[in-house]
């Protein structure tokens, strides 16, 4: 059956990990001599064929593979193991029946609100967002809750500067770290109707204004200035005071919209750790 794969430790980063970022894997950590494993074998292998593509079963012979089996921490057999875009989504020891089986893997495999999600992520490409919000609307009414649909969305509302909203969304989800970004971006996108001359007078009045320098960096990140934006915003977090923690926040913000691994991210957080600390 194509659906199932004996594999060895050399083939685990290719048949497992990466495959698993088109489609579910799952891992049955075996032996010949464990008896348990010649019952369970056969029934994943008979739902791996029913579900015919949906998920791809793999075998691992736990004596011929040892390091593989100890770097997953298997301790005894059968273990199975399912991987969902590179990580650990699930895992069981021990024969359980076949109509458990067919439960397990009904939670991790895609439903049909993720294939909605995934015409969505077409329709951008396509250029046609107003599809594309339709049918993450429609999702989000289903499954209120759904992490890909909600932060789909928020993305559409935020490039439209739509931010209140985007943020309402964003709240109704689970935190993750793609929530927290996109709350970050929705934040510094806000700042874009601020009337920077009127921050800039306030500034050249009161050169220490904590408060208008927070809002000129945030007004500058906005506009992609963003080594400027993280100048003004160091220099409210050094004045300290009532506003120390907003202008803290705000360059959070800022690092939250470049990426951890952005230089001036990098450069930026520690001297922000300086003036905190």
């Amino acid at each position: 059956m194509s659906n199932v794969k004996d594999i060895t430790q050399e083939q685990f980063g290719q048949e497992v990990l990466q495959r698993s970022h088109e489609v579910p894997v799952v891992v049955d950590f075996w032996a010949e001599w464990c008896g348990p494993c010649k019952t369970l074998g056969p029934a994943l292998e008979r739902v791996a064929e029913d579900y015919d593509g949906a998920f791809q079963l793999v075998k691992v012979d736990v004596d011929a593979n040892q390091q593989l089996a100890m770097q997953f921490g298997i301790q005894s057999i059968p273990t199975v193991v399912a991987f969902k875009d590179g990580e650990i989504a699930s895992q069981f020891t021990g024969a359980i029946p076949e109509t458990s089986i067919r439960q397990w893997v009904a939670q991790f495999l895609p439903t049909e609100e993720d294939h909605m999600v995934d015409r969505a992520r077409d329709l951008v490409f396509e250029d046609d967002e107003e599809g594309a919000e339709r049918i993450y609307r429609d999702v989000l009414e289903r499954v209120p809750g759904h992490a890909d649909a909600g932060t789909g969305l928020a993305s559409l509302l935020i490039a439209r500067g739509e931010t209140e909203e985007a943020m309402i969304v964003l709240g109704r989800l689970a935190r993750s770290a793609e929530v927290e970004r996109l709350e970050a971006a929705a934040r510094v996108t806000a700042a874009s109707r601020m009337d920077l001359s009127e921050i800039e007078n306030r500034i050249a009045t009161d050169p220490e204004d904590a408060a208008a320098l927070i809002e000129l960096g945030r007004a500058l990140a906005a506009k992609g200035e963003h080594e400027v934006a993280l100048d003004k915003l160091l220099d409210a977090v050094r004045f300290g005071g009532d506003t120390r923690d907003d202008a803290r926040q705000a360059m959070i913000d800022v690092f939250g919209v470049l990426g951890n691994e952005h230089p001036l991210t990098v450069s930026y957080r520690k001297a922000l750790a300086n003036a905190l600390f």
